[in-house]
Order: C-alpha cells, then structure tokens, then sequence
C-alpha cells in the first residue's frame, strides 16, 4: 500500500497455511505483515468458483481481540457506532469504531460471547491502531485482550460452502445469518459464524492450533469438497467478490477522513442508542448533510476503473474513485467512489477518467450483482 514502509519478507509473519499455499502454487505476497496468496491460479476463476459452487480463503491475518468484564457491554456500547443491546450470546454485529470527529478508525464485526465478553474482529492492517485506540478509551475496567496470533481463520464461501462445512461439524449447521456457535472436529473446538466478505452463503472457522491442526481441518474441508470442485481463494478474488457486492474496504472506501453517513453506512450508525465515541459529529453530518457521497457506478465501455483515478462532469472533477474492477460476472466496469452530494443521485451520468480519456458510467443502487 502507498504511504508505508516497506517491510523485508523475510520478516513477514506467516499463518498456519503457508506451506498449503506454496505446495498449491499459489503467488504470494507481502500484506499486512504477512505473506499471503493473492492467487492461485486466475482471478476470474477462483471468483467464479465462489459464486457458482465453493471457495476456501485463509484469512488468519485478521485480528480478533477478546473484550471481557463486568462492563464489557458498556464499553462496546461507548466504542462501535451500532447498538449491541440488540446482541444476544451468539448473535453477531456488523459494526465500526470511530474518531470524535466522525472520522472511522475501522470497521468490525462484534460477536457476543457472554454477557460480560464480547470478541471484536479486526482488519488485519489495523490491529496495533484498534488496540491502542481501545486501551485509550477503557473508562471501564475491562480486560483487553489480543488473541490475534493464536487464531487461525478460514473463510468457506459459496452456494455449497453449507455441505463442505458441515462436514467438520458435530451438530447440524442450522445457522441463521451473523450467528455463530461452537462445535469440534476430532477434538479440535473451533467457533464457526455464518458471515463472510462475497455476498454469498458462507461460513468463517476460527480454531487456534499449530500447524498439524491447522492442515487436519484444511484437508478436511477438501477432501469433502472435492465433488463439488472446491478452490482456495487468494486476496485478489476476495477483493473482486466483495466489490460486486458494495462492501466496503477500510483504506480505500472508508478512513480516518471518512464518515459513517457519506459512506453510506448510517444504517449500521444508531445515534439513539445513547452516548459514544463520535456521536456528535456524526449528528452534525446526518443534520446538516455532508458535502459527497459513496457511490456505486458501472461503464459499459471496456476500461479499468482503478483506486484514485478521477471522477469527472463536463471536464469537471467532482470527486475520485476507491475502489474499481472489472466485474468477472457482469464482465463490465464496476467502481465505488466520493462524488459531491449534488451529483451522487441514482441514474445520473459521470465519467471515469482514466489516461486523459473518459469514459461515461451510470450511478446505480447496490449490489452490482443481484442475488
């Protein structure tokens, strides 16, 4: 990423996958103080193979931080923007954290484990920030507690991700949408959520273990996905697939200079929940509006929208694109960007500026790709 460091490879942290992926061949790289897979074999197809049957992603670099204490529940309540009294033990919150200016420090799930622990999960290239922003604002006694390297997280993503999953269950998978519960496989106790970043059905399994623990359930989850041709999934897939889908990427549509409501996400913003870290600035911007908007845009002209191309009117630049791919499904250009609010109306015409050329797009409503 732009802006940062370089870090030597040699001291990138490595998940309890790595020699998976360097046995399957896949391309590897250097995000967020791990070596990664961005892919295996090509975008276009492991995308494919998340929508059209199941795909496995190693997403161990994700942080997850255990919050506990008799006033866990208060302090969750002060630091996310959502409302976690409509959390019950085993119900999960899609969620952010933010600055006292409004600005977002990161976005997260929040899953309840007990009425006084709550685990928060954490983007990867925000995990020293998040903690020390929680140890600032611990007005409330509770225990903090990093668990990040000890977890190993995969993602199972797909119409047949339910039957692959189940697999590794000791109890039927009746899960509902953002709940999770825990199960064991050959003794080894893992939580599993039915979350994921696609938009499709998909389950996430957290365990912690070494190596040989983490190679059992890996080669259990392919062997039962065999008949339904399973893919491990790299980065590159992961980002194409939650761009079809609008979500938002901390970095590029959502940072420290973003809000919750330009960024379309007020409704994960309840300011009548009570007090907490941002609210008022968050009010001011709801009142008075703010001056862009995040929004989703397609071209039918062959082009590739990328991360800080211009977005432009009448030779005008009104604002810049965040995120862009070629959709492998639609097989058109999709982009979410900041246009001023005055332009970011659904319908409306603007073009992506790309290498001194334009190329006109249409503002439309999420998803790109229905389903």
């Amino acid at each position: 990423m732009t802006g940062k460091k370089q870090i030597n490879s040699e001291k990138m942290r490595k998940t309890k996958f790595y020699h998976l992926h360097e046995k399957r061949g896949a391309k590897m790289v250097d995000f967020a103080g791990y070596r990664m897979p961005i892919q295996y074999t090509s975008i276009i197809e492991e995308h494919k193979a998340v929508r059209k049957s199941v795909g496995v992603f190693d997403v161990s670099h994700m942080g997850e931080v255990k919050i506990k204490g008799e006033k866990a529940f208060e302090f969750i309540q002060n630091i996310t923007v959502n409302d976690a009294s409509k959390l019950t033990i085993g119900k999960i919150q899609y969620s952010a954290m933010c600055y006292p200016d409004g600005g977002i420090v990161d976005d997260l799930l929040v899953y309840k484990i007990a009425d006084d622990e709550f685990m928060l999960v954490i983007n990867a290239s925000n995990i020293d920030k998040d903690i020390t922003w929680m140890h600032k604002n611990n007005n409330f006694n509770v225990d903090i507690l990093d668990e990040s390297e000890e977890y190993s997280l995969l993602a199972v993503q797909g119409p047949k991700s339910k039957e692959v999953v189940q697999s590794i269950c000791d109890k039927p998978l009746d899960l509902e949408y953002y709940t999770f519960f825990n199960v064991k496989y050959q003794n080894i106790e893992m939580l599993i959520s039915r979350t994921g970043y696609t938009g499709e059905l998909g389950y996430e399994i957290y365990f912690k273990g070494n190596e040989e623990v983490a190679e059992k359930i890996w080669d259990a989850i392919f062997e039962t996905g065999k008949e339904f041709n399973i893919q491990p999934i790299g980065l590159a897939a992961r980002d194409t697939l939650r761009l079809e889908m609008g979500f938002c990427l901390y970095g590029n549509d959502i940072d420290h200079t973003t809000n919750t409501i330009e960024a379309g996400l007020g409704w994960i913003t309840k300011i009548n929940k009570g007090d907490f870290i941002g609210r008022d600035a968050i009010v001011s911007a709801k009142e008075k509006g703010t001056s862009r908007r995040l929004v989703p845009m397609i071209a039918d002209e062959k082009c590739f929208p990328r991360h800080g191309y211009n977005l432009t009117l009448n030779g005008d630049v009104i604002g810049k694109i965040t995120s862009g791919t070629v959709s492998p499904i639609l097989e058109k250009p999709i982009a979410l960007g900041y246009v001023k609010q005055e332009f970011a109306i659904k319908g409306n015409k603007i073009f992506f500026s790309i290498r001194g050329k334009e190329f006109e797009a249409t503002i439309i409503e999420l998803p790109f790709v229905k389903k």
